[in-house]
Formats: structure tokens, sequence, C-alpha cells
């Protein structure tokens, strides 16, 4: 059995996807590789093909009709026989030296005597023009090098956890049973949010695994682009809502934490929402805080009420500016797009 199997959502990526790839060979006969061909138009399902062929062991190249980032997440998850599950985005790439870290950290980890359900590491933002490289790493929140449970997880604003700091256990994501919606962008939020409540134990290996570049214009997370795709982040802030509603989370730590999460995510929204400067923009700000409280008027006056929510909803054309120049102050210290 494979100890680590890497998904990696293909759509349209043959310009990129050969490097990413390259850096997950390194870790060679402990890895299997998901090549998810997500309906592509390029040659994206055929570099797929060609690295299955030259790596039988180790690299599967799958092909489906598009159904969106989601989709090829989930064609990952049914396809995984590796103890642990990680996904890998076709235009982003890891470290070989702290690859070697994670792998051999998994290996001393299903050797234990407890079983670790999320494995946590850093992610480097590979921001296009940037002369420094942001990192965003744990150790000041998370114990180092030690399993520990949600009473030791302190993390303060602007700290969560992102799809790529996180290696889950694939039974996990099996027995969860996470499906995340077709062709909706920005997913890896519930992908990084759903399965948490069935985390018991984690382990934080304090190294800069990850790559994620960020900076094409059309990607998903510039801007434009996502006040383009309102309807789609609005859509994920619903479903998180309803996963936060349903779970009954007993753990007064995880609850702290995934209420956190949701009020980021719901600030994202909230400034999308104000940057498009449109009226039907501001009816749906409204109307997803209704739906909030229609849900679950608990999260709602968590949300509403929250630093973030008042801040996100001060009142008049002043208001919405001052909180524009407290979100832009936030993203250039935090180095998010």
């Amino acid at each position: 059995m494979k100890l680590l199997s890497i998904a990696i959502p293909c759509y349209n990526s043959e310009a990129y996807m050969e490097k990413c790839i390259d850096s997950l060979l390194v870790g060679g006969e402990d890895v299997e590789i998901l090549v998810v061909d997500d309906g592509s138009s390029d040659r994206t399902a055929e570099i797929a093909d060609v690295y299955a062929e030259k790596y039988p062991t180790i690299v599967k190249a799958i092909h489906q009709e598009n159904g969106g980032h989601g989709e090829a997440v989930n064609a990952g998850i049914r396809n995984a026989t590796g103890l642990y599950f990680k996904v890998v985005d076709s235009d982003d790439w890891v470290n070989a030296e702290a690859y070697a870290q994670i792998l051999k950290t998994l290996e001393e980890l299903i050797r234990g005597s407890e079983t670790v359900d999320l494995l946590i590491s850093n992610f480097v933002y590979e921001k296009q023009g940037a002369k420094r490289k942001r990192v965003m790493q744990y150790r000041h929140c998370l114990p180092v090098n030690e399993v520990f449970g949600w009473n030791k997880v302190h993390m303060h604003k602007g700290k969560y956890l992102l799809m790529h700091s996180m290696i889950y256990r694939t039974k996990l994501l099996h027995d969860c049973g996470l499906e995340l919606p077709k062709h909706t962008f920005y997913v890896d939020n519930i992908f990084a949010f759903e399965p948490l409540v069935h985390v018991k134990k984690m382990y934080y290996l304090d190294v800069n695994f990850y790559r994620y570049f960020i900076g094409r214009e059309d990607q998903s997370v510039n801007e434009a682009v996502m006040i383009k795709r309102i309807d789609q982040q609005l859509r994920v802030n619903r479903i998180m809502v309803d996963v936060f509603h349903r779970c009954r989370c007993n753990n007064r730590h995880l609850r702290k934490y995934m209420l956190s999460y949701l009020e980021i995510i719901t600030t994202i929204s909230s400034v999308m929402l104000i940057r498009a400067e449109t009226q039907e923009a501001l009816d749906k700000k409204k109307e997803l805080m209704e739906y909030i409280r229609e849900e679950d008027r608990w999260i709602y006056h968590r949300l509403r009420w929250g630093i973030m929510g008042c801040a996100s909803n001060l009142p008049g054309k002043g208001g919405r500016k001052t909180f524009i120049a407290a979100y832009k102050l936030c993203q250039k210290f935090y180095g998010f797009n």
C-alpha cells in the first residue's frame, strides 16, 4: 500500500502541470500521483498519459468530463489507495527537502501507537513579482513534532488551515463521505472545513512544503475573477454554514476554530460584494446574512456581531470605504491576493 496519494486536478494545465508532477515524482514508490484530467481541451490529457506510461507504478491518469475543481478532487479521493491523501493544484509544486521530511514523518506516524488523522505543514505564497515570499506557518499556534488534539490548537485571527497545508488520512475522507460540489470554485475551503469534525489527532511538521503560486490574471483567487464568480463564493459560504450547523460539534476548541474560519469566509464574501460596487451585490450581501440567520441564529449572532461582522456592516458609503481600507491593510500584511 502506498504511503501517500496525491491528487492533481488539471484543467487545460499543459503550460505548468509538468513542473508540478516532476516535483512530486521525487517521492518515488512511496507515493501515488493521481493526475485528474477534468475534461481539458488542450494537451493536458496527453501529458497525463505520457507520465502514467513512463511511471506506471507511481502515476495514474484519470480522465473525466468537466466537473470543476471539486469534482476533480472527488475523483482523487475515490481513486486514492494511499494511507494519506493530499491535493496539489496543477500550477503549484512542492519543496523536495520538505517532501522527504513529510514522507519520513508519515512513515513514523503509521508505525506509532496513535492514529493521526491530519498532518499539517507550512505553505509558501509564490506570488508573481513579489521579492519576498510570505510563509504561512503555524509554529506559534500548534505544538511542533508531537501528536495533539484540538485542545492544543490556538489559532489567532488571520491564521487558519488551508488545503495547501493539509494531509488527511484517506480512510477518514472515505468514511466521512466528503463530496465537493461540481462546477464550483473555492471548494478548497469546504475540503479544509467539513472533515474537521472527524479529526481527533493531528501532527504539525514545521517545514515549508507546499509552494502556492499566485498571480495569474485568470486565477480563481484574483480579486476581479472572484467578483465575477461571486455566486460560487456565496454557494461555498452557505455550504460551510450548513456544515457547521449540522455537525453539532461538542469540542469547544474545534467549535471555536470552525467558527473563526467561517467568519473569515463570510468576511471575504462581504468584501467582494462591497468591491463589486453595485446595488445587486449589496442585496446579495444582505441575503447572505438573512440566510445565516434563518439557518442558525447562534451562528448569525456570532458572525454579525463579531469584530469582522461589525466592520463589514458599517453604515453608508463611508463605512464601506473604511472596511475596504482595513481589508487592504490586512491583504498587504498577510500577503493574500
